[in-house]
């Protein structure tokens, strides 16, 4: 991390990934840093509802400037979706808006999943696991009852999703989940979204109760709640979700996240490390960082291992100077700067 001062006190730069419990909301979380690094600067790379769990990339001080590029990527989560019963929210916090009996069928291929056992951070699976990956279906469609492939093979395939009422997303300023709470239907039009891969982790039937854990690879933008409707509409009944827990944000993982109660600044990632993490990374000579420095062009003879895309500009010492990219005639320009200070740590520190 690196540490700036502002009207004369300390303020931290970096990224803080933190295992968010249930209960709080992703704000709460936000405060939290702020308390702890005793900043005003900070924001998260992607909500978490309060009934979820898991990871949460949150930037502090001027690494607010790359929350862009820390939400642009996939997320992963692992979800359970209680079939049979729906909510106005999509999930258990939410009214139970409608009851219909899960198909006998449904309820047979369910029960014959069988077991699993998942642990914090990573996936541990019996032998008689069962995964679908988007692409793939066919290969995988005999190891599962053929009513779940077939509506997996719908959600593999999903392109376009139409977004819950009760979700953050602005609409004239105003958001979709307080027109919700006025009782009125906000109007959301379906939003572009990927299903990198899905995996069924365990099925549970106990009386009324019939519930499918699942894992999911997704794009930037998907709702893990309309994943429950729109799978229970398929298998044809209504569901709602009850459990979901992120385990990976981009390139941050649980295997990154720190407890919330156990925050604390030594938790700081680099801004440097946080950007070679989520970005291909291009090193400048001095050269370059002078004319960064200057807002100039960037000479293509300044560059090294230029890519086309946003990237993480480090100089030779591997300290962030900037989100840049290349340009068609192999010189680069920035899309963000940082200041360069005495002591800014490298990528590895």
């Amino acid at each position: 991390m690196s540490v700036t001062r502002a009207r004369g006190r300390a303020v931290i730069d970096g990224v803080v990934v933190v295992d968010k419990p249930t209960g709080p909301t992703s704000h709460d979380v936000v405060a939290r840093v702020r308390r702890v690094l005793s900043t005003r600067h900070a924001g998260h790379a992607g909500t978490l509802d309060p009934m979820a769990s898991g990871v949460l990339v949150i930037a502090a001080g001027e690494a607010t400037k790359l929350v862009p590029y820390l939400t642009a990527d996939d997320k992963a989560y692992v979800t359970s979706v209680r079939l049979g019963v729906a909510t106005d929210t999509l999930d258990a916090e939410g009214t139970v808006t409608e009851r219909i009996a899960v198909p006998e069928a449904v309820r047979e291929a369910v029960a014959a999943l069988g077991a699993t056992e998942v642990t914090a951070g990573h996936m541990k699976v019996t032998d008689g696991h069962i995964e679908v990956t988007a692409g793939d279906i066919g290969a995988n469609a005999r190891k599962i009852p053929s009513i779940l492939a077939s509506a997996l093979a719908v959600e593999s395939a999903r392109t376009m999703q139409s977004p819950p009422a009760y979700s953050a997303i602005r609409i004239g300023g105003e958001r979709a989940h307080e027109i919700a709470r006025r009782g009125e239907t906000p109007d959301l039009a379906p939003r572009p979204v990927a299903v990198r891969a899905l995996r069924i982790l365990s099925g549970e039937v106990e009386g009324d109760v019939v519930s499918l854990t699942i894992a999911l690879d997704v794009s930037k933008g998907y709702f893990v709640r309309a994943f429950a409707r729109d799978l229970a509409a398929s298998l044809g009944t209504v569901g709602h979700l009850t459990a979901l827990r992120r385990t990976r944000s981009g390139a941050f993982t649980l295997d990154d996240a720190i407890a919330l109660d156990a925050l604390t600044s030594d938790a700081v990632m680099p801004m440097a490390k946080a950007a070679s993490r989520a970005l291909p990374v291009t090193v400048l000579d001095d050269a370059g960082v002078r004319a960064v420095s200057f807002g100039q062009r960037v000479p293509a003879a300044s560059l090294r291992d230029p890519h086309r895309v946003p990237s993480a500009w480090l100089d030779e010492a591997g300290a962030l100077v900037a989100i840049g990219e290349a340009t068609e005639d192999g010189g680069g320009r920035v899309l963000r700067g940082f200041p360069r200070r005495p002591g800014d740590a490298g990528a590895d520190h």
